[in-house]
């Protein structure tokens, strides 16, 4: 696929001193939904609010569909939707007017079918002549997606979408993400809940201390990263791990009922059958066992642990 967004040694610098960016290349894929995952302060909202065109890079260049966010301002920031963290909306403004006077700020015409299109996608239109003061949190969340799609963007950015949001309405959120991406709309989400990303993202950027940790397809990331443990519980606890076992990466658990096998999920060719050969012959016998592979919260954490 081609990227939809290109950014190129892209540094931002404050006044201040501060280095908020450093170095940034990413491209982003058309039609793909890209999540950015890092701590607090990592440079995610910077990297967001210069693509969005909030801010200006220090160094560098970022453009969105051919378009550069600088030289060519209007005909980038036309390709792109935002949405914010923060509920700022008209709180006496009703649903359609809200969302039709976001369609006129980019210059668009006024389109009646499209307004409906979207309040119906977002299962806003039974609410459409509701002031915004009388929706819930889910619902006014939904509203800033439908204003951020008013003027038909190819782009949309989603930071921290489901903040605040209860998990029924978080995996409603997640569906509607999902129908966005199944329209053509490419989407890049900012989240803290790692199983958003999980559950959602077709590729994982992580970012800490203004640089790009790294890029990668979601499954290979957790293929690469992530660690297996075989657990096997046993019929009598045990002292020690015998010897003649030392070869593999075992260890007892606290109760010293259990045996615990850690090995790396990249390597296909791991000796289980020479484990449970060994196993058997130092006399150790198991009533059952069971896998665990790291999620992507652990990778996570061991990134930005390794990165610090």
């Amino acid at each position: 696929m081609r990227p939809i967004i290109s950014i190129a040694n892209l540094g931002k610098t404050y006044a201040s001193g501060f280095q908020a960016l450093k170095n940034v290349n990413l491209e982003i894929r058309q039609g793909e939904i890209f999540a950015l995952l890092g701590p607090n302060g990592a440079g995610k909202t910077t990297l967001i609010s210069i693509i969005c065109g909030l801010a200006r890079p220090s160094t560098g260049t970022v453009t969105a569909d051919g378009y550069d966010i600088v030289t060519d301002y209007r005909e980038a920031r036309a390709k792109i939707g935002l949405v914010p963290q923060e509920l700022t909306t008209d709180a006496f403004e009703t649903v359609w007017a809200t969302v039709s006077f976001s369609r006129g700020l980019f210059g668009k015409p006024a389109d009646p079918a499209h307004i409906e299109k979207i309040l119906r996608q977002l299962s806003l239109w039974s609410k459409k002549d509701n002031q915004l003061i009388t929706l819930s949190g889910g619902m006014k969340r939904r509203v800033l997606i439908a204003k951020a799609l008013s003027h038909e963007p190819q782009i949309l950015f989603l930071d921290e979408p489901t903040a605040g949001v209860d998990v029924s309405l978080r995996k409603e959120m997640w569906e509607v993400v999902r129908t966005l991406r199944e329209t053509g709309v490419t989407v890049i989400l900012t989240t803290h809940y790692i199983e958003e990303a999980e559950e959602m993202a077709d590729r994982i950027g992580v970012i800490n201390n203004g640089e790009i940790l790294l890029v990668e397809e979601k499954h290979e990331l957790m293929r690469k990263l992530g660690k297996k443990q075989l657990t096997l519980q046993l019929y009598e606890p045990l002292a020690a791990i015998p010897q003649a076992l030392s070869g593999y990466q075992l260890a007892l658990s606290d109760d010293a009922c259990e045996i615990v096998y850690t090995y790396d999920a990249q390597h296909e060719h791991n000796d289980m059958a020479g484990l449970f050969h060994d196993l058997a012959r130092a006399g150790i016998v198991f009533k059952d066992l069971q896998t665990k592979q790291s999620s992507l919260e652990e990778i996570f954490v061991q990134l930005v642990r390794s990165a610090a």
